[in-house]
């Protein structure tokens, strides 16, 4: 796939068919309603018939992801649950290589996955999805994800935090090896998404280095709480607006080449 210019994605991530339900209510400030369940994990797969009821509690016209977990390296296992989530309804199918530790892995997992996801909707999207603490896990290098999902055939590179402890994306991966994950997506056509406990404040940063694609929750639910606290259409808003003002000051100021893509 190639990457599209300019594009600023803002995907918020309800833990059910009620918060999706508020994500709705906010439609006009995201672009993905991605579904997961925070319990089982970073990128926790949710139900079936939940990934529907989203899709259908959501506007028509906004794409719907799914993650389907921070998978072992089972290629059959997990490309089977990518297909479950494509038919489900999600247009965006996020895999959490969790489970593997070498590069060769993981382009397993994610070409199996691609075929799965591609061969019932060739328009899906899928998302290789590394972790930026993989040191503290044992998975493979979070600089190399943006190769298998090149390699694999998937259509974005993304990074997360697989543990939820309030450490943040840049607290593992510097701004400067986040600039050259996504450089090196871009390289390939890749879109490149980051997320991990982003706050507002790391919009500046995440502007510049020219990031597709911001994932949050904590910071759009009440008190800042990605498990107790519940997302907020307001704080959604807000949130949209200060993306909007970053890309805005960076469009201001960068050469007319440079990419004008926000993501967090």
């Amino acid at each position: 796939m190639r990457r599209k210019e300019p594009a600023v994605l803002l995907l918020i991530s309800p833990d059910g068919v009620e918060e999706a339900l508020d994500c709705a209510k906010a439609a006009e400030h995201l672009d993905i309603v991605d579904v997961k369940k925070p319990d089982e994990g970073s990128l926790g797969a949710n139900f079936p018939w939940v990934i529907r009821e989203i899709r259908d509690a959501v506007p028509a016209h906004k794409p719907v992801s799914a993650t389907v977990g921070d998978v072992p390296y089972k290629p059959g296992t997990v490309a089977q649950a990518a297909l479950g989530a494509a038919v489900s309804g999600a247009t965006y199918i996020k895999v959490g290589l969790y489970g593997c530790t070498t590069p060769e892995q993981g382009i397993d997992v994610m070409r199996a996955v691609v075929r799965a996801v591609k061969d019932h909707n060739p328009d899906a999207l899928v998302v290789a999805s590394g972790y930026a603490d993989a040191h503290r896990i044992g998975c493979v290098n979070p600089l190399a994800v943006p190769d298998i999902a090149a390699r694999s055939g998937a259509d974005a590179a993304m990074l997360d935090t697989a543990i939820k402890d309030g450490s943040r994306l840049f607290d593992h991966v510097p701004q400067d090896a986040c600039a050259e994950f996504v450089r090196l997506a871009h390289a390939s056509g890749r879109l490149a998404a980051l997320a991990g406990s982003v706050k507002a404040a790391d919009l500046g940063p995440l502007t510049r280095i020219g990031t597709d694609i911001v994932g949050v929750r904590g910071a759009v639910c009440e008190g800042g709480d990605r498990n107790a606290g519940r997302i907020q259409p307001h704080l959604v808003a807000a949130f949209r607006a200060e993306m909007d003002r970053h890309a805005r000051e960076h469009a201001a100021t960068a050469p007319a080449t440079a990419p004008t893509a926000v993501v967090g």
